[in-house]
């Protein structure tokens, strides 16, 4: 096989793994990237245990996950599909100034802007990719926040964590240092919003990834200060290391976990209960062009239990993950605020 990206060449590399060993059970990659191709093949070879080709917009668009997140019962921002510069102004009129503008079809916050003006708002028409349809949004002001888990063929949670984290547009946009945790503990209020969204959204057998906003104020329109709002959904887990930083701060083992959902649909190899220690699990990372008070070595020497991972990021990452990353667990808030402010501390 010359590449994955030559569906032919994979078609015929599943059929014969199917003349070879008998018909396919599972198909899956786990990886945003790939997840159009997971469904096509899934459609091809009739594999009933993912979701298939037409309904893969439904998790690959922004536009069409607002409607799963309504079926669900769960607020959304109000959107516009952006198509000319009077139509943008139409909607600026109803919702105001600042509004987010991404690709509808996009990952992370690649191509997100923040338009806050009627010059930036020319600007961004004038730049824009003409090959890509864009998504207008109001304004959120809220905490990012993840309900992530495991969920069986009987749309049940098999495991749940989640993640708290800047947002990720300003990060990439003004090149902040980037940090992130996995909640020591789940609130109750997003977990019930989570397994909402999961029924709101038929997710079956899959790992998933669902984002929120928490209000920090009241919305007229949308909710309560603290209330969550439904942002955007990942049919697979949350990208990086951050499934290791699930298996640290719950002490467990997610990817025996989703074996475990793939071979018996239900957890038979890991360990999983109540009675295990939980920590906060947090990442912080650092950029080549700041220069910080302390150093790598003073960090590792107090850190040392602390530390689970280090390491240099592929220069493909920095942007949105730092150019040299910690990974740590601890037991409670204060001690996790202590090491990120001692990571990030600049001269």
């Amino acid at each position: 096989m010359s590449s994955l990206e030559n569906y032919d060449e994979v078609l015929k590399a599943v059929g014969f793994f199917t003349h070879k060993y008998g018909k396919i059970d599972w198909i899956e990659s786990n990886n945003e990237y790939w997840l159009v191709n997971d469904s096509r093949l899934r459609t091809d070879f009739n594999v009933t245990t993912g979701i298939q080709f037409n309904k893969i917009s439904g998790i690959k668009e922004k536009s069409k996950m607002k409607k799963s997140y309504k079926k669900a019962g769960i607020p959304t921002a109000d959107y516009s599909m952006v198509t000319t510069l009077a139509k943008a102004k139409k909607f600026i009129e109803k919702v105001g100034y600042p509004v987010i503008v991404k690709p509808d079809n996009g990952v992370g916050a690649s191509d997100t802007h923040k338009i806050s003006n009627e010059e930036e708002l020319k600007t961004f028409f004038k730049t824009l990719n003409k090959d890509v349809k864009y998504i207008m949004e109001e304004y959120i002001d809220g905490d990012l926040v993840s309900y992530d888990a495991i969920i069986n063929s009987k749309g049940e949670p098999l495991f749940e964590t989640g993640i708290f984290e800047p947002t990720i547009m300003d990060v990439v946009n003004e090149g902040l240092d980037v940090y992130y945790y996995v909640e020591k503990e789940m609130p109750q209020k997003l977990l019930e919003i989570g397994r909402v969204a999961v029924k709101g959204f038929g997710v079956k057998s899959r790992f998933i990834h669902l984002e929120f906003f928490k209000l920090r104020k009241d919305k007229e329109g949308l909710g309560k200060k603290g209330d969550y709002i439904g942002l955007e959904t990942n049919m697979r887990p949350a990208g990086g290391y951050t499934p290791d930083m699930y298996n640290y701060a719950n002490n467990t083992d997610v990817y025996q976990i989703w074996a475990d959902m793939v071979a018996f649909d239900e957890i038979r190899n890991a360990n999983l209960n109540e009675n295990l220690e939980k920590n906060y699990c947090f990442y912080a990372s650092r950029r080549d062009n700041n220069e910080y008070v302390y150093s790598h070595e003073q960090i590792k020497e107090k850190y040392a239990n602390e530390i689970m991972m280090d390491e240099r990021m592929p220069d493909i990452f920095a942007g949105a993950m730092g150019n040299y990353m910690y990974t740590a667990k601890f037991k409670t808030e204060e001690e996790m605020n202590e090491f990120k402010k001692m990571v990030h501390e600049k001269k």
